[in-house]
């Protein structure tokens, strides 16, 4: 059995799946910014801040998050193992409804979160192994231990023109926009696609990259949660 799975609790020892659709965003803000901010935390979620700070009294109480009240609050050590176990098992269900149910892309975030919360530690250790232990989610965002496979891709937004890419990961915070995945999957912005920066405008904050000969015109707010592995100028 994978070590994180030792430890893995049962089903009913887990969170609610409310508290555990709290929990695998918080850990998504705590990974890449540092903090959990409320008020961006009741953006994501889609819902009112008063909703989302009652919501975090109930899981200060239970003890997975601290610093409610304040400007940020964080994760115990009990509400990260939540959260990855969560988060892990919503990528793998990915990768199930990509690989084996031929499920479209644009809808397997949206379905894996109908799926998540059922799922066993014996069937996530059968996942893991009929999946060959997978270090990215279908959209390229890492699965909990893997965070250094992804360290040196970079989002669009640091490229200079000219540069040349590798797309590697569209980020959590972009899955759940699906008029945006549809988009990105008509213009074959997905990881795996090799691009070239075209034209930078900061004054429309806007980006143009090359992806098999069709330009791509993407704004920042976009192009910031679009992540690329840059490839080395050729002599």
């Amino acid at each position: 059995m994978p070590r994180h799975l030792h430890n893995a609790p049962s089903l009913d020892q887990r969170p609610t799946h409310t508290v555990e659709d709290y929990l695998m965003t918080m850990q998504v803000m705590e990974r890449d910014y540092g903090e959990i901010v409320a008020a961006r935390l009741a953006e994501m979620m889609d819902v009112a801040p008063a909703t989302v700070a009652m919501t975090l009294k109930r899981m200060e109480r239970d003890n997975w998050i601290t610093g409610t009240g304040r400007k940020a609050v964080h994760l115990t050590a009990t509400g990260r193992q939540a959260a990855y176990s969560v988060t892990r098992r919503h990528m793998l269900t990915e990768w199930l409804l990509l690989r084996v149910l031929k499920v479209p892309l644009p809808q397997i975030h949206d379905e894996a979160h109908g799926i998540e919360h059922v799922i066993s530690p014996s069937l996530e250790e059968r996942l893991i192994e009929i999946l060959d232990n997978p270090p990215v989610c279908p959209h390229g965002n890492p699965l909990p231990g893997f965070e250094h496979v992804v360290r040196d891709w970079v989002p669009l937004t640091e490229f200079t023109g000219g540069e040349t890419a590798i797309i590697r990961r569209i980020h959590e915070f972009a899955e759940e926009n699906h008029d945006l995945l549809i988009f990105l999957i008509e213009n074959g912005a997905l990881p795996g696609a090799k691009m070239e920066v075209l034209d930078i405008l900061p004054f429309n904050h806007t980006l143009t990259i090359e992806i098999e000969n069709k330009p791509v015109t993407l704004g920042f707010a976009v192009a910031r949660y679009i992540f690329a592995e840059r490839l080395a100028p050729q002599a």
